[in-house]
């Protein structure tokens, strides 16, 4: 979004937005905006923000989970959804917060019961995501797990900067940063479930639609962080989505 609160969509090249129309196929080279005139918003529209868990074999190993037999996963809510640069606020009484530095998945179209082998004709591209989570709730109350509700608090889901097209998954390594020292960095030939098949599952489920995002799920290394911290998750050839940590009151103290 630039100056004149107008949203612009294109191609990132050389610190520019070369322009495009959302349905067209390619871009208008005369017309480029600096991105240092604009500011951030997701990449793209999602019904459902859909992130596995227990996905990489590192994490199972190192706390004694089986591997599953087929994906885990929980569903995060609209108003979660974050773009990169945003600030997220620590909710109120919910104990520690800690960030989880994942690949995301982008949908490109409609896709119900599709089979692992057609399934990557399926994906647009790949973002970064930090699946914030407000660990303390989960098992706040012993009779029943609060997933949801511990990941689905305002703005506690990041994705962006872009969605990047034309990668090889296998070929990613994710890194998370917390004030610039390094908390993550696994690669994406540790997931249980690759992109394809999770797409592919996941539309035996139900039905993905185009710009929903699959978060892979994470390995080691996620931890409590503070009002003051600044998140980012890097993953070369995407990019890097970083978020500011305010206290109750919307305070960032960097």
């Amino acid at each position: 979004m630039n100056g004149q609160n107008e949203i612009l969509s294109g191609v990132i090249e050389d610190g520019h937005i070369k322009l495009k129309d959302p349905l067209a196929t390619v871009t208008n080279h005369e017309s480029r905006v600096s991105l240092e005139d604009t500011s951030w918003m997701t990449p793209c529209e999602s019904t459902k923000f859909i992130a596995l868990w227990n996905n990489l074999h590192g994490a199972a190993v190192s706390n004694q989970w089986a591997i599953p037999a087929e994906p885990l996963y929980f569903l995060k809510s609209l108003s979660s959804f974050a773009a990169h640069d945003q600030i997220v606020t620590l909710p109120v009484g919910v104990g520690r917060m800690v960030f989880e530095g994942e690949l995301g998945i982008v949908i490109d179209r409609r896709c119900k019961d599709v089979n692992p082998e057609d399934a990557s004709a399926y994906i647009r591209g790949f973002t970064c995501v930090n699946d914030l989570t407000a660990i303390d709730v989960v098992n706040r109350d012993p009779s029943f797990p609060q997933w949801i509700r511990a990941k689905g608090f305002d703005r506690f889901g990041v994705f962006g900067p872009v969605i990047a097209t034309g990668l090889t998954w296998s070929d990613l390594t994710v890194r998370t940063l917390v004030n610039g020292r390094e908390r993550q960095s696994y690669l994406l030939t540790d997931l249980i479930f690759s992109p394809p098949q999770l797409v592919s599952y996941l539309s035996r489920n139900m039905t993905l639609m185009p710009d929903d995002i699959i978060a892979c799920g994470t390995l080691l290394g996620s931890r409590p962080i503070k009002a003051g911290d600044v998140i980012e998750v890097i993953i070369d050839m995407i990019g890097t989505v970083r978020t500011l940590i305010a206290d109750h009151a919307g305070t960032v103290r960097i």
